[in-house]
């Protein structure tokens, strides 16, 4: 399959990896036939391989929603995006609607996947963030001219989304690497051990990832390695999670945060690459 030059990602996603996508590339079989991404996001290597077979899954169901409804209702999408406008009263309103429940539950699904996108396009840094009650607390950005209607990108997605085998799921990632054979190549991108107490960001969905939950991902990817499935993995190469997967055939690389409250902080960073196979 050729592939489409404006598959991109639709959201800006906390460990977006568009900017490793050169730095990964190497370290991918030569020979995907089906690929599996339980922890999709934003989609980056995704939207990069392109394959013709593909299982997402993300416990964001709001996300999935999002994807969902760009492939099944993109063109009352882009419309409902249109009507949305760059200015913190119209952000401010837009955001309170998940405090309302009964509010939030009479939207339909494409306004529900329209407010996302305007969200993530217009918060402060791009910052997908909720609390516990699962609102969107992320602060207006300001920005001079966001580009809340992209529609060349979202038809691309849309139509890759109709045209390959495309399954979407908003599952524990245990269920669906329970069910992925050996046809199929995992990559998973959790979120990431703190290398700091203040870089402890798993606000993308409430609750959040312990370090007893790294254990329990790391027992699935030996799982994995027994049923004879090739998975990479990316994580934070921190001392703690390089233990964990000591096994494996480890690659540090630099990857560039972009996204953190405090501009300063942002800036390369050690990420692990963790892979069952060379």
């Amino acid at each position: 399959m050729r592939k489409n030059g404006l598959l991109a990602p639709v959201l800006k996603w906390v460990g977006g990896k568009r900017q490793l996508i050169d730095v990964f590339t190497p370290l991918l079989p030569k020979k995907i036939k089906s690929y599996c991404e339980p922890f999709v996001g934003g989609g980056a290597l995704l939207f990069h391989l392109q394959p013709n077979i593909a299982y997402i899954n993300d416990i964001n169901t709001d996300l999935i929603d999002v994807y969902t409804i760009i492939r099944d209702n993109v063109d009352e999408l882009i419309e409902e995006l249109k009507k949305y406008k760059n200015n913190s009263e119209f952000f401010y309103h837009i955001r309170k609607w998940d405090r309302d429940k009964d509010k939030y539950n009479s939207l339909s699904n494409v306004e529900k996947a329209a407010r996302i996108l305007y969200l993530n396009k217009t918060c402060y840094n791009g910052l997908y963030r909720v609390n516990n009650a699962g609102e969107f607390n992320s602060p207006f950005g300001d920005y001079k001219n966001p580009n809340i209607v992209n529609e060349p990108v979202l038809r691309a997605v849309s139509s890759y989304f109709n045209n390959e085998t495309i399954y979407f799921s908003s599952k524990d990632y245990s269920e669906i690497l329970s069910r992925v054979d050996g046809d199929t190549f995992v990559y998973l991108d959790p979120p990431y051990d703190p290398v700091s107490e203040t870089s402890n960001f798993t606000g993308y969905s409430k609750g959040g990832f312990s370090k007893g939950d790294q254990v329990r991902l790391r027992e699935w990817c030996d799982d994995l390695d027994r049923r004879g499935i090739k998975f990479m993995l990316s994580n934070s190469a921190t001392s703690f999670i390089k233990e964990q997967y000591a096994a494996y055939n480890l690659s540090v690389v630099q990857a560039k945060r972009s996204i953190n409250s405090v501009g300063n902080k942002r800036g390369d960073v050690d990420e692990l690459v963790v892979r069952n196979y060379e």
